[in-house]
């Protein structure tokens, strides 16, 4: 007996504006979660980026033009006693609102890749030291706790193919 299966929706419709997918010409690099883990745990600066990520220089240097070029981070000028001028890199308020992303990458990676004795980081809210997770709600403010019950649907900027 064979089965058929209906031809999905989503065929109908073009990807030319997909944003996933232009997100991920900016964030498909390992290496550049990487580096965006670093800023958000205060390892700010190029040398003590390198020595804590394991980022090759090269690799490195171009992740980060790439973050600073699309508008992620921002370079600021610093200057030790007796040395030249060097940046450190800042979150800006676009690199600010990718914390629910690493947060949410964090926590598949401590369900299903952690050592036996437990994720090597929490993540806490400051005012109240509880832990912080990433969570799905709907514009109605409705929790999302089974992943199936989401539907895609064309947006606003959908085009049909």
């Amino acid at each position: 007996m064979t089965q058929t299966t209906a031809r999905p929706a989503a065929l109908d419709w073009s990807i030319d504006t997909c944003t996933i997918e232009r997100a991920m010409e900016i964030l498909g690099e390992k290496s550049t979660i990487v580096v965006l883990r670093e800023v958000f745990n205060g390892v700010r600066r190029f040398a003590d980026m390198r020595e804590h990520s394991g980022v090759p220089r090269q690799v490195l240097a171009n992740r980060l033009a790439l973050l600073v070029e699309c508008g992620v981070l921002r370079r600021e000028p610093y200057q030790e006693p007796g040395a030249r001028v060097r940046h450190e890199y800042r979150l800006t308020e676009k690199g600010l609102d990718l914390y629910p992303v690493l947060v949410a990458v964090k926590a598949w990676g401590d369900r299903y890749l952690a050592e036996p004795e437990g994720p090597p980081l929490t993540m806490v809210h400051r005012e109240c030291g509880t832990e912080v997770r990433a969570e799905l709600r709907c514009v109605d403010g409705h929790a999302v706790d089974a992943y199936r019950e989401i539907a895609p649907r064309p947006g606003p900027g959908a085009r049909r193919r």
